[in-house]
């Protein structure tokens, strides 16, 4: 009988591979090495110089196969001197381990490929286990889950359903899981009039007076209240520039940046089209010309209370004692892409020290965490 993965050193194993978006940084060549050893049929799935990597257990088909999702990719440390212990060294203080990742998402990686190798090797199942790992959630993202799931569609891979192990619990292990996301967009709004000096403004035409009367516009009513699963959506102004030194001169352009995080009352669609008629009113009572660029990173989604989330939240439940929330709060993950796919529930960490300083995580959260994943299984395929 072979002994079980150990899921903490596997997490220091991750944490000590620097993958900082979107190198690879020798961490998916080791799940390969170490999933292959357990039967799983691994492919890597690389698209544009993004790494990818692409796990079954089981037969290609199958007529049910639950599915992992996760990233090795982490944000860059910022200043390593700024560190209390080497962000790439997974030092162990007093039950913490440290390391950018150990929160998101290396150990969530660590714990389901933990759970998943444990569970085929002791109890096969009647179906497949199916792992789909990125390099390249924390970068721009067109190249990682995006790219696995197109080539599971040419390759006739599925998932019935996936769970994506990012970190969902703000305060205790246990406390929230998440069944859906907002959508998030970002709308980079230029305005050109004519420059000219201050002292004589009627013979200019000032696009940082259109600028500020079309923000004012987009921020003067609430967007929705918020929905039966969302919270309100929000719209936020985060930068106006126009790169003017000086104090006397009306300038030619000014830029403005505003980004909308969204529930399921919208769309990508609609709201470019809510902004681009305030643009255009704008436009027609000033005489500055206003042009847009949208980015939509993402629609909301929601994956309806049902089967499927309870059997998460039973596992939770039953390992941790907590019922956990079921939110659609927070940012994206790359659940947006899964949700296409088949039906996609998160659960994972506590996230409260990810992207920061130190971040670090409880060495024994993180075994709590692959026996919450390891029930999950037992139970889907009970």
């Amino acid at each position: 009988m072979q002994s079980p993965v150990d899921p903490v050193a596997l997490t220091a194993a991750l944490v000590r591979c620097p993958s900082v978006t979107p190198v690879e940084g020798g961490a998916l060549a080791l799940l390969e090495t170490v999933l292959s050893e357990a039967g799983f049929a691994c492919t890597r799935v690389d698209r544009n110089g993004v790494p990818n990597l692409f796990a079954r257990w089981g037969q290609r088909g199958a007529h049910r196969s639950f599915g992992f999702n996760g990233h090795t990719d982490v944000v860059p440390v910022g200043n390593p001197a700024d560190w209390t212990q080497d962000p790439f060294g997974a030092a162990i203080v007093d039950g913490w381990m440290y390391g950018r990742g150990t929160t998101d998402m290396k150990s969530g990686v660590a714990a389901f490929a933990a759970a998943a190798v444990d569970f085929v090797r002791a109890t096969p199942p009647d179906g497949a286990v199916i792992l789909a790992i990125t390099g390249d959630e924390e970068g721009a993202s067109i190249d990682g889950t995006l790219a696995l799931l197109d080539w599971m569609a040419r390759e006739g891979e599925s998932m019935t359903h996936c769970l994506v192990g990012e970190p969902t619990c703000p305060n205790v292990l246990g406390d929230m899981m998440k069944i859906g996301r907002r959508g998030s967009m970002t709308a980079h709004i230029t305005a050109t009039g004519v420059q000219g000096h201050s002292a004589y403004p009627h013979r200019a035409r000032n696009p940082m007076s259109a600028l500020v009367r079309l923000l004012s516009r987009l921020e003067e009513k609430p967007l929705d209240q918020g929905s039966a699963h969302f919270d309100a959506s929000t719209l936020a102004i985060t930068t106006i520039d126009c790169g003017n030194p000086a104090n006397n001169v009306i300038p030619a352009r000014g830029n403005a940046t505003v980004n909308i995080r969204f529930n399921d009352l919208h769309s990508g669609h609609s709201l470019t089209e809510w902004l681009q008629g305030h643009a255009s009113t704008v436009e027609a009572e000033t005489g500055v010309k206003i042009d847009l660029r949208v980015q939509v990173s993402g629609e909301s989604f929601l994956t309806p209370p049902g089967a499927f989330s309870a059997l998460i939240a039973r596992a939770v439940e039953a390992e941790t004692g907590r019922v956990p929330e079921l939110s659609t709060s927070g940012g994206t993950s790359d659940a947006r892409f899964v949700k296409s796919h088949c039906p996609v529930v998160e659960f994972g960490l506590v996230g409260k020290t990810m992207h920061q300083v130190d971040e670090r995580v409880e060495v024994e959260q993180i075994r709590h965490l692959k026996s919450i994943y390891s029930r999950i299984l037992r139970e889907y395929f009970a």
